[in-house]
């Protein structure tokens, strides 16, 4: 058994924390800074936050909630939503964000994530992939919170973002989200055979053994997790919870 990392992914839309079904029917279920502030104490590894509808509505990211966000974080924190440039990376990092995640824009164009990458490092910039499984058994790449399919297998995008200068890649399931009954994990196989940076498995977690099964049977190097870390019981109830002393 070994440590891994396992990671909060908390979703954002407009200044409140929601979390989705396969990306949809989003539920309130808090303050973001209250609840970075219960993680900040719980030591969580990392947090990732994704603002849902800044890319879809093409809006830049809320700049002054994300510096109170962060102002909140005693571990690192990555941002996605939105960003497409480098001036927008530079002015969250700024903010106190630790790596920039970039989705929709990496459909267009890869090559800002370069410049990312050769002014703050391969380490300040992941990819993220959403897939969505097909009616032929394979997965392809959804945009724009999982509205627009773009035609591309997963494993492919995963090579061209590595090639473009990402660290690590942020990989979710659209089919798991929310459902909590485990992780693709052929999906991720596909995904960590085909790239030598890190992979972490998103999208269906709901206990311990989801995770481990996905770092030992997948070949995935983190888990990262929602409803599992603000959900409590069979009713769905809010509770911000962690699990402490654990290894994966």
């Amino acid at each position: 058994m070994i440590r891994a990392r396992v990671i909060p992914c908390l979703l954002l839309r407009g200044h409140g924390l929601v979390k989705t079904r396969k990306f949809k029917d989003p539920v309130y279920v808090g303050d973001p800074v209250n609840a970075v502030r219960i993680f900040s104490e719980k030591e969580v590894d990392e947090l990732v936050i994704l603002d849902i509808d800044a890319s879809r509505e093409g809006c830049e990211p809320n700049y002054e909630l994300v510096a109170e966000i962060a102002g909140e974080c005693f571990m690192p924190v990555a941002y996605g939503g939105g960003i497409q440039n480098l001036a927008q990376a530079r002015k969250l990092i700024r903010c106190g964000i630790e790596k920039v995640v970039i989705n929709s824009a990496s459909i267009e164009s890869t090559g800002f994530i370069r410049e990312i990458a050769d002014v703050f490092g391969s380490q300040a910039v992941v990819g993220s992939i959403d897939a969505r499984k097909t009616l032929l058994g394979g997965h392809r790449v959804f945009v724009k919170s999982g509205t627009v399919d773009t035609k591309l297998k997963p494993e492919d995008h995963a090579a061209s973002l590595e090639q473009a200068g990402v660290g690590e890649i942020l990989l979710t399931s659209i089919d798991r989200d929310g459902q909590m009954q485990g992780y693709d994990i052929e999906l991720i196989k596909k995904v960590s055979s085909k790239v030598n940076v890190p992979v972490v498995a998103c999208g269906g977690a709901g206990t311990l053994d989801h995770m481990r099964r996905a770092m030992s049977e997948s070949g995935a190097s983190a888990v990262s997790a929602g409803s599992m870390f603000v959900f409590y019981g069979k009713h769905r109830a809010v509770l911000i919870n962690y699990p402490t002393g654990r290894v994966i």
